[in-house]
């Protein structure tokens, strides 16, 4: 057998466990999708798209610019704007460093950002500490980088930093401290547990790492990715990492307008310190030399004019609705032996079910869902391979994001239905 002609980081990246999810909704389109992490279709906003790109190519005055090329950090106005705005969600003093325009990149959506920061900070064979459960794709991004994942588990307020102290101390004594770049954290309405990291919790991470950094030679990061902080519809709203005194050098702050606007827009941000800034924009360069231009003049104006954040209020009460949809019709039909928490924000509701179902996607559940016409994502795909613990079988997230509420009551209806057979109570 010939030998490939591909390089070790193509013979190492398998398929992304959200393209087999997207691709067997496409092809079984009666299912029922409580799985991929979709936006509602029905909410995109049409009107103010329209209404915006008719400024802008209403003269070539305002219409070149937008369809030339931009700068590989991002159009100026909207970097001056994303500041500005994460700034104002912190409660940060007006001229706050961390909050500099100059940290602002702009990015084909934050997943780019995401792919990117791992070239640029990791190695093959470096270790990521991630949260227990995470997000699945970041664990694909790192697979395909040849990253060594090892997962911090969730408390109700983010990550217990009880067992963060414990790994970096094992991670010291076996002599692979060195090999640890970041800690990578979902901080709000987590994907796929809905919870959301305390500003307490944050700071005491940031703290444990850096007393780690002289033994691990290099700084270690904070990775705090926000991309569902604009979906909340209970409670208030929580600081950033950015905010706590004395580490703005070692948080790496990552957003997206996708989610909170329109996700076929795809543009996301990051505030980054350097020379972390600098390295990343270089990288990004090689890629595609800067985002679509006219897609970030597209939402530099929705901002500017108010519609972005109109369409935000009206996004968050949409879901609201969604979301306590699919906790009742939960209540209703699923069996007492279930759990999950009510989402407050984000995409998600996260259910455990006991110990001797498994619902991993070669899991009779799964196969009997998928009969009945309603699929999930086993929560097994979000779970690092970490030698330190089995990873676990027995969980779904459930998406109300794309469904209409009466598709999501049907399909949760559907759900219950298997678990009832699966649950003898």
């Amino acid at each position: 057998m010939k030998s490939s002609a591909l390089s070790q980081l193509g013979r190492r990246t398998g398929p992304p466990a959200i393209s087999w999810l997207i691709q067997l909704a496409l092809t079984r389109p009666n299912l029922i999708s409580l799985a991929a992490g979709f936006t509602d279709n029905p909410s995109l906003p049409v009107d103010d798209a329209r209404a915006v790109l008719d400024e802008i190519l209403a003269s070539p005055r305002t219409g070149q610019p937008a369809l030339q090329y931009g700068s590989t950090a991002g159009d100026p106005l909207l970097r001056e704007l994303t500041a500005e705005r994460l700034r104002h969600l912190d409660g940060a003093k007006r001229g706050a460093a961390a909050y500099a325009v100059e940290r602002v990149v702009i990015t084909h959506g934050s997943q780019q950002l995401l792919y990117i920061l791992a070239e640029a900070l990791c190695d093959p064979g470096d270790i990521v500490l991630v949260e227990d459960p995470t997000y699945f794709v970041f664990l694909g991004i790192a697979q395909s980088h040849g990253l060594r994942c090892r997962g911090i588990r969730l408390n109700e307020d983010g990550i217990d930093l009880e067992q963060l102290e414990h790994t970096l101390a094992a991670l010291k004594r076996s002599g692979e401290l060195r090999r640890v770049k970041l800690l990578y954290l979902v901080s709000y309405y987590q994907n796929p547990t809905g919870i959301t990291t305390s500003l307490a919790k944050k700071v005491a991470a940031l703290q444990i790492l850096k007393r780690y950094e002289r033994a691990a030679g290099h700084p270690i990061y904070l990775l705090e990715d926000a991309a569902y902080r604009e979906l909340r519809f209970t409670g208030g709203d929580v600081p950033s990492a950015l905010t706590a005194k004395g580490f703005s050098e070692r948080v790496i702050y990552t957003g997206t307008y996708s989610k909170p606007f329109a996700t076929g827009i795809r543009v996301g941000f990051g505030l980054l310190p350097e020379p972390l800034r600098t390295v990343v924009l270089n990288i990004k360069g090689n890629h595609d030399f800067g985002t679509a231009h006219l897609l970030q003049k597209l939402l530099a104006r929705a901002i500017a004019s108010g519609r972005y954040e109109k369409h935000l209020v009206e996004l968050r009460a949409r879901y609201a609705a969604k979301a306590a949809a699919m906790h009742v019709a939960m209540k209703k039909h699923f069996p007492a032996a279930v759990q999950w928490r009510r989402a407050e924000g984000g995409l998600y509701h996260w259910a455990r079910l006991p110990a001797r179902v498994k619902t991993g996607v070669k899991s009779k559940f799964f196969q009997a869902a998928l009969a009945r016409g309603v699929f999930y994502v086993p929560g097994a795909l979000c779970y690092a391979d970490d030698s330190s613990r089995s990873k676990p079988d027995g969980e779904m997230r459930l998406s109300f994001g794309s469904a209409g509420i009466p598709d999501l009551r049907t399909g949760i209806e559907r759900l219950g239905t298997v678990l009832r057979r699966f649950i003898k109570e």
